[in-house]
């Protein structure tokens, strides 16, 4: 098959690169890449090791060459909408997009555009560390969940699996992306507000007490929607939100930690490496902002998660200094007591 993937970061890398090393032809977006550019995807025991794919650096020169039968969305929730604009003149000639990005409200921003025939839901599991444009490790290999709709969702399922990316289909798209969005929100966003590692954050009682009631407020809003949880490829979805939403904290507190706070393979999440990246925008709006949005669409409240997106947005736009919770639980307690 004929792919046109957008980014070559860590989610690009691994799902372009392996793609291309099963022999499917590959053209990727990427601003800051050449005509050729090297591609490097380290596994455990596996190196894929490209010395040129195709890329460009613009929809309008993808779509000067052959069709392609499929698009593959894998940048940031908050570049979606500057994809958008630049597929809109070419709408009605562009492929289906598999939307591979964290959030559960990118898939309505495409079909608004292309129509819900265009749009296949998806969510990657493994753990990938980026390194650089086109170069990532794979520190955990779990897989893959593809929203099963149409015939060319069913394709793309065998056709990941023979590229060695174990992949699963899922008849719920909802259900798919929410249950992933459960496992971006957790030790995520307080872990780059306070400057500290997952596991730190999800065995000190304190934090792991407002990780427990954010993950409350989105399964609330779950079960509101009439969205059902399911287990995810190598993720036991589950099992670890029933711990953290019906346990007692203390109960929990040790098992999530030593199952979830190593679970990331050996990086930081996501939230943290973006905002000590410098970079000006932030997931955040799309992952815990998204309970906040549905919380009030149904006219319910989702106070916790609207802090922790408040403080993450407030320190990437500069109006909060890195240091006023840098190693200071008390002081995100303090705003909880006052907002709450």
């Amino acid at each position: 098959m004929r792919f046109l993937c957008f980014g070559m970061g860590a989610i690009g890398t691994y799902i372009g690169g392996s793609l291309a090393a099963a022999g499917h032809e590959l053209v990727f977006i990427e601003r800051t890449a050449g005509i050729e550019h090297p591609l490097r995807l380290e596994f455990k025991d596996q190196l894929i090791d490209l010395p040129a794919v195709t890329t460009i650096n613009s929809v309008e020169k993808a779509m000067t060459g052959s069709p392609f039968d499929a698009a593959i969305l894998a940048v940031k929730s908050f570049d979606t909408g500057a994809v958008l604009a630049e597929i809109e003149p070419y709408r009605h000639l562009f492929p289906p997009i598999l939307c591979l990005q964290n959030g559960v409200e990118n898939e309505a921003a495409v079909e608004e555009m292309l129509g819900s025939e265009k749009v296949i839901g998806g969510s990657v599991t493994s753990a990938i560390r980026r390194l650089g444009v086109g170069n990532a490790v794979v520190e955990k290999s779990r897989g893959v969940g593809i929203e099963e709709a149409t015939d060319l969702s069913r394709e793309l399922i065998r056709i990941f699996n023979q590229a060695g990316i174990y992949t699963r289909g899922y008849k719920n798209r909802a259900s798919l992306k929410w249950s992933k969005m459960l496992t971006n929100l957790q030790a995520n966003a307080l872990p780059a507000i306070l400057n500290w590692t997952p596991y730190r954050v999800l065995s000190t009682p304190a934090t792991y007490a407002i990780e427990c009631a954010a993950m409350c407020e989105a399964v609330t809003v779950m079960k509101q929607m009439d969205i059902r949880q399911v287990n995810l490829p190598g993720t036991p979805v589950k099992p670890w939100v029933n711990a953290m939403t019906r346990w007692p904290l203390r109960t929990s507190r040790p098992l999530i930690a030593r199952l979830l706070g190593s679970g990331r393979g050996g990086k930081m999440p996501s939230l943290h490496i973006d905002l000590y990246a410098g970079k000006k925008q932030t997931e955040v709006v799309f992952l815990n902002g998204a309970v906040v949005r549905a919380a009030e669409r149904l006219g319910l409240a989702a106070p916790v998660n609207q802090v922790l997106t408040q403080l993450l947005t407030g320190m990437v736009r500069g109006e909060i200094s890195f240091e006023h919770f840098n190693d200071h639980p008390e002081r995100i307690q303090q705003v909880m007591m006052e907002q709450i």
